[in-house]
Protein backbone atom coordinates (compact mmCIF):
# COMPACT_ATOMS: atom_id res chain seq x y z
CA UNK A 1 0.00 0.00 0.00
CA UNK A 2 1.24 3.43 -1.32
CA UNK A 3 2.02 5.80 1.54
CA UNK A 4 0.29 9.27 1.37
CA UNK A 5 2.22 12.64 1.09
CA UNK A 6 1.78 16.39 1.40
CA UNK A 7 3.16 18.75 -1.32
CA UNK A 8 6.33 18.36 -0.57
CA UNK A 9 5.81 14.56 -1.59
CA UNK A 10 8.27 13.20 1.42
CA UNK A 11 6.80 13.46 4.57
CA UNK A 12 3.54 11.41 5.62
CA UNK A 13 0.35 13.89 5.91
CA UNK A 14 0.01 14.14 10.08
CA UNK A 15 -3.88 13.89 11.38
CA UNK A 16 -5.20 14.68 14.55
CA UNK A 17 -4.03 11.63 16.63
CA UNK A 18 -0.90 11.84 15.24
CA UNK A 19 -0.61 15.32 16.37
CA UNK A 20 -1.67 14.46 19.57
CA UNK A 21 0.99 11.05 19.86
CA UNK A 22 3.79 13.82 19.31
CA UNK A 23 2.53 16.38 21.77
CA UNK A 24 2.43 13.36 24.67
CA UNK A 25 6.61 13.19 24.99
CA UNK A 26 6.54 16.87 25.22
CA UNK A 27 4.19 17.49 27.63
CA UNK A 28 5.93 14.94 29.67
CA UNK A 29 9.29 16.93 29.16
CA UNK A 30 7.41 19.79 30.74
CA UNK A 31 6.18 17.93 33.31
CA UNK A 32 9.90 15.88 33.95
CA UNK A 33 11.62 20.01 33.50
CA UNK A 34 9.34 21.07 36.26
CA UNK A 35 9.69 18.44 38.67
CA UNK A 36 13.50 18.86 38.29
CA UNK A 37 13.24 21.82 38.91
CA UNK A 38 11.16 21.77 42.23
CA UNK A 39 13.78 18.64 43.25
CA UNK A 40 16.84 20.90 42.91
CA UNK A 41 14.80 23.39 44.70
CA UNK A 42 13.97 21.59 47.68
CA UNK A 43 17.16 20.24 47.44
CA UNK A 44 18.88 23.75 48.02
CA UNK A 45 16.47 24.59 50.60
CA UNK A 46 17.20 21.50 52.83
CA UNK A 47 20.81 21.97 52.43
CA UNK A 48 20.37 25.49 53.24
CA UNK A 49 18.45 24.28 56.49
CA UNK A 50 20.83 21.87 57.58
CA UNK A 51 23.70 24.08 57.02
CA UNK A 52 22.76 26.86 59.16
CA UNK A 53 22.64 24.99 62.41
CA UNK A 54 26.14 24.00 61.52
CA UNK A 55 27.45 27.03 61.02
CA UNK A 56 25.21 28.65 64.28
CA UNK A 57 28.43 29.01 66.71
CA UNK A 58 28.94 25.32 66.88
CA UNK A 59 32.17 25.38 69.67
CA UNK A 60 34.31 22.33 70.95
CA UNK A 61 34.40 22.45 74.86
CA UNK A 62 36.10 19.90 77.27
CA UNK A 63 33.44 19.31 80.74
CA UNK A 64 35.89 19.33 83.68
CA UNK A 65 35.04 15.10 85.21
CA UNK A 66 34.12 14.70 88.90
CA UNK A 67 37.23 13.26 90.28
CA UNK A 68 35.45 10.08 91.44
CA UNK A 69 34.82 9.09 87.63
CA UNK A 70 38.68 8.90 87.09
CA UNK A 71 39.88 7.69 90.23
CA UNK A 72 40.81 10.53 92.02
CA UNK A 73 43.01 12.31 89.64
CA UNK A 74 41.94 15.53 88.95
CA UNK A 75 42.18 17.41 85.57
CA UNK A 76 44.83 20.32 84.48
CA UNK A 77 45.22 22.37 81.89
CA UNK A 78 48.29 20.50 80.99
CA UNK A 79 46.12 17.08 80.95
CA UNK A 80 43.61 18.57 78.95
CA UNK A 81 45.92 19.89 76.38
CA UNK A 82 47.73 16.75 76.09
CA UNK A 83 44.32 14.60 75.67
CA UNK A 84 42.59 17.29 73.02
CA UNK A 85 45.74 18.80 71.39
CA UNK A 86 48.16 15.82 71.85
CA UNK A 87 50.94 19.15 73.00
CA UNK A 88 51.07 20.34 76.76
CA UNK A 89 52.97 23.04 75.68
CA UNK A 90 49.40 24.13 74.05
CA UNK A 91 48.19 25.23 77.36
CA UNK A 92 48.13 28.90 76.73
CA UNK A 93 45.82 28.60 74.04
CA UNK A 94 42.97 26.81 76.47
CA UNK A 95 43.53 29.72 79.29
CA UNK A 96 43.04 32.52 76.28
CA UNK A 97 39.76 31.07 75.42
CA UNK A 98 38.57 30.97 79.16
CA UNK A 99 40.36 33.59 81.22
CA UNK A 100 38.17 35.20 83.36
CA UNK A 101 34.64 33.59 81.71
CA UNK A 102 32.39 32.63 84.75
CA UNK A 103 31.32 28.97 85.47
CA UNK A 104 28.13 27.81 86.73
CA UNK A 105 29.43 27.70 90.40
CA UNK A 106 30.50 30.93 90.29
CA UNK A 107 34.61 30.66 89.75
CA UNK A 108 36.66 31.43 86.76
CA UNK A 109 39.62 30.60 85.07
CA UNK A 110 42.40 33.45 85.76
CA UNK A 111 45.64 31.42 85.64
CA UNK A 112 47.69 28.25 84.13
CA UNK A 113 47.71 27.05 87.68
CA UNK A 114 44.02 27.33 88.56
CA UNK A 115 42.52 24.38 90.29
CA UNK A 116 39.71 22.87 87.97
CA UNK A 117 36.72 22.14 89.60
CA UNK A 118 34.30 19.58 87.95
CA UNK A 119 31.67 20.70 85.85
CA UNK A 120 33.44 23.51 84.77
CA UNK A 121 32.43 23.70 80.79
CA UNK A 122 36.21 24.67 79.02
CA UNK A 123 36.30 26.24 75.34
CA UNK A 124 38.79 24.14 73.03
CA UNK A 125 40.47 25.01 69.93
CA UNK A 126 38.57 24.23 66.58
CA UNK A 127 41.62 21.22 65.81
CA UNK A 128 40.50 19.29 69.48
CA UNK A 129 39.59 15.78 69.02
CA UNK A 130 39.75 12.66 71.04
CA UNK A 131 36.97 11.37 73.07
CA UNK A 132 36.68 13.94 75.91
CA UNK A 133 35.96 16.65 73.26
CA UNK A 134 32.10 17.48 72.77
CA UNK A 135 30.45 20.48 70.70
CA UNK A 136 28.46 23.17 72.43
CA UNK A 137 26.61 25.53 70.58
CA UNK A 138 27.25 29.75 71.58
CA UNK A 139 23.99 30.30 73.19
CA UNK A 140 25.18 33.94 74.37
CA UNK A 141 25.33 37.01 72.55
CA UNK A 142 28.52 38.64 73.89
CA UNK A 143 31.38 36.39 71.91
CA UNK A 144 31.87 33.74 68.70
CA UNK A 145 33.82 30.95 69.49
CA UNK A 146 36.67 32.41 68.35
CA UNK A 147 36.68 35.01 70.69
CA UNK A 148 38.06 34.81 74.17
CA UNK A 149 35.18 34.91 76.41
CA UNK A 150 34.17 38.04 78.75
CA UNK A 151 33.30 38.11 82.39
CA UNK A 152 29.85 36.58 82.55
CA UNK A 153 27.87 33.33 82.35
CA UNK A 154 29.27 30.78 80.57
CA UNK A 155 27.32 30.59 77.15
CA UNK A 156 28.45 27.53 76.03
CA UNK A 157 27.04 24.08 76.52
CA UNK A 158 27.23 20.83 75.36
CA UNK A 159 25.23 19.83 73.07
CA UNK A 160 23.94 15.83 72.83
CA UNK A 161 26.39 14.78 69.70
CA UNK A 162 30.24 14.01 69.65
CA UNK A 163 30.39 15.79 66.33
CA UNK A 164 28.55 17.52 63.83
CA UNK A 165 26.27 16.15 60.88
CA UNK A 166 24.95 17.35 57.61
CA UNK A 167 21.15 16.51 58.36
CA UNK A 168 18.16 17.29 56.27
CA UNK A 169 14.90 18.67 58.73
CA UNK A 170 12.06 15.64 58.40
CA UNK A 171 9.60 17.69 56.26
CA UNK A 172 12.05 18.78 54.06
CA UNK A 173 13.67 15.06 53.62
CA UNK A 174 10.12 13.95 52.99
CA UNK A 175 9.48 15.96 50.46
CA UNK A 176 13.22 15.78 48.67
CA UNK A 177 12.57 12.06 48.06
CA UNK A 178 8.96 12.31 46.64
CA UNK A 179 10.01 14.59 44.20
CA UNK A 180 12.90 12.40 43.12
CA UNK A 181 10.99 9.74 43.33
CA UNK A 182 8.26 10.88 40.91
CA UNK A 183 10.84 13.08 39.02
CA UNK A 184 12.91 9.50 38.13
CA UNK A 185 9.09 7.83 37.40
CA UNK A 186 8.17 10.30 35.38
CA UNK A 187 11.66 10.10 33.49
CA UNK A 188 11.45 6.39 32.91
CA UNK A 189 8.19 7.14 30.81
CA UNK A 190 10.17 9.97 28.18
CA UNK A 191 13.47 7.63 28.11
CA UNK A 192 16.41 6.02 29.96
CA UNK A 193 19.31 8.29 28.80
CA UNK A 194 17.21 11.63 30.63
CA UNK A 195 17.22 9.33 33.99
CA UNK A 196 20.82 8.53 33.85
CA UNK A 197 21.35 12.23 33.11
CA UNK A 198 18.92 13.56 35.57
CA UNK A 199 20.56 11.28 38.05
CA UNK A 200 23.96 12.11 37.85
CA UNK A 201 22.97 15.54 37.94
CA UNK A 202 21.48 15.01 41.19
CA UNK A 203 24.46 13.02 42.11
CA UNK A 204 26.95 15.72 41.53
CA UNK A 205 25.01 18.04 43.10
CA UNK A 206 25.15 15.63 46.47
CA UNK A 207 28.64 15.48 46.02
CA UNK A 208 29.69 18.90 45.59
CA UNK A 209 27.39 19.87 49.12
CA UNK A 210 29.65 17.27 50.99
CA UNK A 211 32.75 17.80 49.93
CA UNK A 212 33.85 20.48 52.11
CA UNK A 213 32.84 18.54 54.81
CA UNK A 214 34.36 14.99 53.58
CA UNK A 215 37.74 17.30 52.84
CA UNK A 216 37.84 18.34 56.84
CA UNK A 217 37.41 14.89 57.60
CA UNK A 218 40.25 13.66 55.91
CA UNK A 219 43.01 16.11 56.96
CA UNK A 220 41.71 15.38 60.62
CA UNK A 221 42.46 11.87 60.03
CA UNK A 222 46.40 12.92 58.45
CA UNK A 223 46.85 15.24 60.78
CA UNK A 224 45.98 12.94 63.76
CA UNK A 225 48.24 9.87 61.90
CA UNK A 226 51.23 12.67 62.25
CA UNK A 227 50.54 13.16 65.99
CA UNK A 228 50.82 9.15 66.30
CA UNK A 229 53.70 8.76 64.38
CA UNK A 230 55.53 11.19 66.33
CA UNK A 231 54.59 9.48 69.83
CA UNK A 232 54.23 5.85 68.57
CA UNK A 233 57.86 4.59 69.12
CA UNK A 234 56.83 0.82 69.36
CA UNK A 235 55.82 -0.01 66.11
CA UNK A 236 58.99 0.86 64.78
CA UNK A 237 60.79 -1.61 67.76
CA UNK A 238 59.32 -4.53 66.31
CA UNK A 239 59.50 -3.51 62.65
CA UNK A 240 63.16 -3.30 63.11
CA UNK A 241 62.65 -6.21 65.17
CA UNK A 242 61.16 -8.90 62.29
CA UNK A 243 64.14 -7.71 60.00
CA UNK A 244 66.39 -10.38 62.05
CA UNK A 245 64.05 -13.19 60.34
CA UNK A 246 65.14 -12.26 57.44
CA UNK A 247 68.86 -11.16 58.01
CA UNK A 248 71.96 -13.21 56.28
CA UNK A 249 72.70 -16.28 58.37
CA UNK A 250 75.21 -18.83 59.13
CA UNK A 251 73.10 -21.48 56.82
CA UNK A 252 71.13 -18.93 54.28
CA UNK A 253 71.25 -15.53 52.87
CA UNK A 254 70.01 -12.59 53.24
CA UNK A 255 65.66 -11.97 52.03
CA UNK A 256 65.55 -8.45 51.35
CA UNK A 257 62.32 -6.77 53.19
CA UNK A 258 61.40 -4.01 50.55
CA UNK A 259 58.40 -3.36 53.30
CA UNK A 260 56.38 -4.26 56.37
CA UNK A 261 53.29 -3.67 58.11
CA UNK A 262 52.58 -4.12 61.77
CA UNK A 263 50.09 -4.06 63.63
CA UNK A 264 47.94 -5.95 66.79
CA UNK A 265 47.53 -9.11 65.43
CA UNK A 266 51.07 -9.77 64.05
CA UNK A 267 53.05 -8.80 60.81
CA UNK A 268 53.82 -8.49 56.91
CA UNK A 269 56.46 -7.98 54.55
CA UNK A 270 56.80 -7.64 51.18
CA UNK A 271 59.64 -10.14 49.66
CA UNK A 272 61.28 -10.09 46.14
CA UNK A 273 58.86 -12.48 44.41
CA UNK A 274 61.11 -15.46 44.18
CA UNK A 275 61.99 -15.63 47.97
CA UNK A 276 60.18 -18.24 50.66
CA UNK A 277 60.27 -18.24 54.01
CA UNK A 278 59.48 -20.69 56.56
CA UNK A 279 56.54 -21.40 58.94
CA UNK A 280 55.19 -19.37 61.42
CA UNK A 281 55.44 -16.87 58.40
CA UNK A 282 52.62 -17.55 55.92
CA UNK A 283 52.14 -16.52 52.06
CA UNK A 284 49.46 -14.48 51.04
CA UNK A 285 50.02 -13.59 47.50
CA UNK A 286 53.50 -13.81 45.41
CA UNK A 287 55.19 -11.09 47.30
CA UNK A 288 53.77 -10.95 50.50
CA UNK A 289 54.03 -12.97 53.97
CA UNK A 290 52.27 -12.89 57.42
CA UNK A 291 53.36 -14.23 60.84
CA UNK A 292 50.88 -13.94 63.68
CA UNK A 293 51.68 -12.11 66.74
CA UNK A 294 51.87 -15.03 68.86
CA UNK A 295 54.53 -16.82 67.42
CA UNK A 296 56.47 -12.90 67.90
CA UNK A 297 58.37 -13.94 70.74
CA UNK A 298 61.87 -13.72 69.27
CA UNK A 299 61.61 -10.41 67.75
CA UNK A 300 63.81 -8.75 69.75
CA UNK A 301 65.92 -11.68 70.92
CA UNK A 302 69.45 -12.39 69.22
CA UNK A 303 69.98 -16.23 69.23
CA UNK A 304 73.08 -18.25 68.56
CA UNK A 305 73.04 -18.08 64.75
CA UNK A 306 73.34 -14.01 64.83
CA UNK A 307 76.16 -13.04 63.25
CA UNK A 308 78.20 -9.97 62.16
CA UNK A 309 76.63 -10.09 59.08
CA UNK A 310 72.68 -10.09 60.18
CA UNK A 311 73.77 -7.40 62.68
CA UNK A 312 75.18 -5.24 59.95
CA UNK A 313 72.05 -5.75 57.48
CA UNK A 314 70.05 -4.82 59.80
CA UNK A 315 71.91 -1.72 60.63
CA UNK A 316 72.10 -0.62 57.21
CA UNK A 317 67.82 -0.75 57.13
CA UNK A 318 66.28 2.59 57.13
CA UNK A 319 62.57 1.77 57.86
CA UNK A 320 60.49 4.71 57.97
CA UNK A 321 56.59 4.78 57.89
CA UNK A 322 55.41 6.26 54.93
CA UNK A 323 51.71 6.30 55.85
CA UNK A 324 48.56 3.67 56.88
CA UNK A 325 47.14 2.27 54.94
CA UNK A 326 42.89 1.48 54.78
CA UNK A 327 42.98 0.07 58.35
CA UNK A 328 44.55 2.61 59.40
CA UNK A 329 48.22 0.39 60.27
CA UNK A 330 51.68 1.75 59.49
CA UNK A 331 53.52 0.17 56.62
CA UNK A 332 57.08 0.79 56.59
CA UNK A 333 59.42 0.91 53.57
CA UNK A 334 63.66 0.76 53.49
CA UNK A 335 64.69 3.54 52.31
CA UNK A 336 67.97 1.88 51.29
CA UNK A 337 66.07 -0.38 49.07
CA UNK A 338 65.28 2.39 46.52
CA UNK A 339 68.47 2.14 45.18
CA UNK A 340 69.51 6.51 44.76
CA UNK A 341 66.55 8.52 44.24
CA UNK A 342 62.82 8.65 45.41
CA UNK A 343 60.20 10.85 43.07
CA UNK A 344 56.94 11.27 44.30
CA UNK A 345 54.54 13.41 41.75
CA UNK A 346 51.11 14.12 41.53
CA UNK A 347 49.13 16.72 43.90
CA UNK A 348 52.24 18.81 44.73
CA UNK A 349 50.65 19.61 48.83
CA UNK A 350 50.54 16.64 49.26
CA UNK A 351 53.49 15.13 47.70
CA UNK A 352 55.30 17.86 49.81
CA UNK A 353 54.38 16.12 52.58
CA UNK A 354 55.27 12.19 51.72
CA UNK A 355 58.91 14.28 51.87
CA UNK A 356 58.55 16.43 55.14
CA UNK A 357 57.54 13.13 56.76
CA UNK A 358 59.95 11.14 55.40
CA UNK A 359 62.08 13.47 56.71
CA UNK A 360 60.65 13.57 59.75
CA UNK A 361 60.49 9.35 60.42
CA UNK A 362 64.50 10.07 59.53
CA UNK A 363 65.20 12.93 62.03
CA UNK A 364 63.21 10.27 64.88
CA UNK A 365 65.69 7.16 64.11
CA UNK A 366 68.44 8.80 62.40
CA UNK A 367 69.36 11.97 64.08
CA UNK A 368 72.25 14.19 62.80
CA UNK A 369 71.78 12.69 59.17
CA UNK A 370 73.24 15.26 56.99
CA UNK A 371 70.29 17.03 54.85
CA UNK A 372 71.04 19.15 51.52
CA UNK A 373 67.90 21.24 49.94
CA UNK A 374 68.04 22.01 46.67
CA UNK A 375 65.48 24.28 44.28
CA UNK A 376 63.66 22.59 41.53
CA UNK A 377 63.21 24.01 38.16
CA UNK A 378 59.69 24.55 38.80
CA UNK A 379 57.87 26.74 41.19
CA UNK A 380 57.71 24.23 44.54
CA UNK A 381 55.54 24.47 48.17
CA UNK A 382 58.38 24.98 51.04
CA UNK A 383 59.72 22.60 52.73
CA UNK A 384 60.76 22.55 56.80
CA UNK A 385 63.70 20.49 57.68
CA UNK A 386 63.86 18.62 60.86
CA UNK A 387 66.26 20.44 63.71
CA UNK A 388 67.36 17.24 64.85
CA UNK A 389 68.93 16.93 60.84
CA UNK A 390 72.09 18.50 60.46
CA UNK A 391 71.14 20.51 57.42
CA UNK A 392 74.21 21.44 54.90
CA UNK A 393 74.10 24.72 52.62
CA UNK A 394 75.44 22.63 49.30
CA UNK A 395 77.70 19.75 49.18
CA UNK A 396 80.47 19.48 47.17
CA UNK A 397 79.59 16.75 44.83
CA UNK A 398 82.45 14.20 43.59
CA UNK A 399 83.25 13.43 40.06
CA UNK A 400 80.64 10.81 39.01
CA UNK A 401 82.33 7.37 38.09
CA UNK A 402 81.21 5.60 34.89
CA UNK A 403 78.11 3.59 35.56
CA UNK A 404 78.56 0.25 34.77
CA UNK A 405 76.98 -0.57 31.17
CA UNK A 406 73.24 -0.85 31.36
CA UNK A 407 72.99 1.71 34.52
CA UNK A 408 71.20 5.01 34.03
CA UNK A 409 72.05 8.03 35.47
CA UNK A 410 69.81 7.88 38.83
CA UNK A 411 67.72 4.21 37.97
CA UNK A 412 70.01 1.46 38.80
CA UNK A 413 69.53 -1.94 39.37
CA UNK A 414 67.73 -2.18 42.97
CA UNK A 415 71.34 -1.78 44.22
CA UNK A 416 71.50 -1.74 48.31
CA UNK A 417 72.54 2.06 49.66
CA UNK A 418 72.77 2.92 52.86
CA UNK A 419 71.40 6.22 53.81
CA UNK A 420 74.41 8.28 54.56
CA UNK A 421 73.18 11.54 53.55
CA UNK A 422 69.54 13.13 51.86
CA UNK A 423 69.38 15.40 49.03
CA UNK A 424 66.03 17.09 48.88
CA UNK A 425 64.97 18.55 45.68
CA UNK A 426 61.55 21.16 46.10
CA UNK A 427 59.92 20.69 42.61
CA UNK A 428 61.16 18.84 39.57
CA UNK A 429 64.96 19.26 39.08
CA UNK A 430 66.38 21.18 36.16
CA UNK A 431 69.72 20.50 34.41
CA UNK A 432 71.80 21.94 37.29
CA UNK A 433 69.58 20.17 40.28
CA UNK A 434 69.73 16.95 38.01
CA UNK A 435 73.63 16.87 36.75
CA UNK A 436 74.14 17.75 40.95
CA UNK A 437 71.72 14.87 42.09
CA UNK A 438 73.39 12.35 39.68
CA UNK A 439 76.41 13.26 41.27
CA UNK A 440 75.34 12.80 44.89
CA UNK A 441 73.00 9.73 44.45
CA UNK A 442 73.87 8.36 40.81
CA UNK A 443 75.84 5.24 40.50
CA UNK A 444 79.06 6.06 40.80
CA UNK A 445 78.59 9.05 43.11
CA UNK A 446 78.38 9.82 46.28
CA UNK A 447 76.34 7.13 47.69
CA UNK A 448 73.33 9.65 49.13
CA UNK A 449 69.82 9.47 49.10
CA UNK A 450 67.39 11.97 47.12
CA UNK A 451 64.31 12.51 47.83
CA UNK A 452 62.39 14.62 45.31
CA UNK A 453 58.59 15.92 45.22
CA UNK A 454 58.55 16.20 41.29
CA UNK A 455 59.13 14.09 38.52
CA UNK A 456 62.64 12.96 38.18
CA UNK A 457 63.15 10.44 35.35
CA UNK A 458 64.40 7.10 35.42
CA UNK A 459 63.75 7.06 39.28
CA UNK A 460 63.62 3.42 40.82
CA UNK A 461 60.90 4.41 42.97
CA UNK A 462 58.15 6.39 42.08
CA UNK A 463 55.09 7.61 43.82
CA UNK A 464 51.84 9.11 42.97
CA UNK A 465 50.16 11.17 45.13
CA UNK A 466 46.15 12.68 44.65
CA UNK A 467 44.35 15.79 46.10
CA UNK A 468 42.90 13.64 48.69
CA UNK A 469 45.79 12.79 50.83
CA UNK A 470 46.76 9.50 49.45
CA UNK A 471 49.73 8.26 47.67
CA UNK A 472 50.17 4.93 45.58
CA UNK A 473 53.41 3.01 45.88
CA UNK A 474 53.38 0.65 42.60
CA UNK A 475 56.01 -1.18 43.77
CA UNK A 476 54.06 -2.47 46.46
CA UNK A 477 50.90 -2.38 44.98
CA UNK A 478 49.40 -0.73 48.36
CA UNK A 479 48.02 3.05 48.31
CA UNK A 480 48.39 4.51 51.91
CA UNK A 481 46.89 7.84 53.83
CA UNK A 482 49.53 10.78 53.66
CA UNK A 483 50.27 12.04 57.52
CA UNK A 484 50.58 15.36 57.88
Amino acid sequence: MDTMTNGAGDKPEHGPATDRAHRLPRTLRHALAALLAACLMALGGAAAASAAPAADDLIKVFVVPDPAQTGGQLATLQSIATATLGDASRVGEILTLNRGQAQQDGGALNGADDQLHPGWILRLPQDASGSDVQLARDTGSQNSASAAPSSGQQSAAPSTGKSAAFTFPLAAAVALLGAILLALITAGIVGRRKVRAAYAAVLRTVWRLGEPMRRRRRLALRRATGRRFATDADSVRRAYGVLGDFAPGRQQPERPVHALRVDGSGVTVWLTASDTVDAPWTNIDGTRWRRPAAAAAGWLSTGDDTTSASQASIAASCLVRAGTDADGEPVFVDLSRLDGVLSVSGDRAVARDVVQNLLAEIARTRPETPVTVLRGADSALPLTVPTELRQLPRVDAPAPVAPDAGRGTVRAGAARRPVRGLVVVAGTPGEREAAELAALCGPGGAGWTGLVYGEVEGAHWRWHTDADGHVDLPVLDVRLTVPV
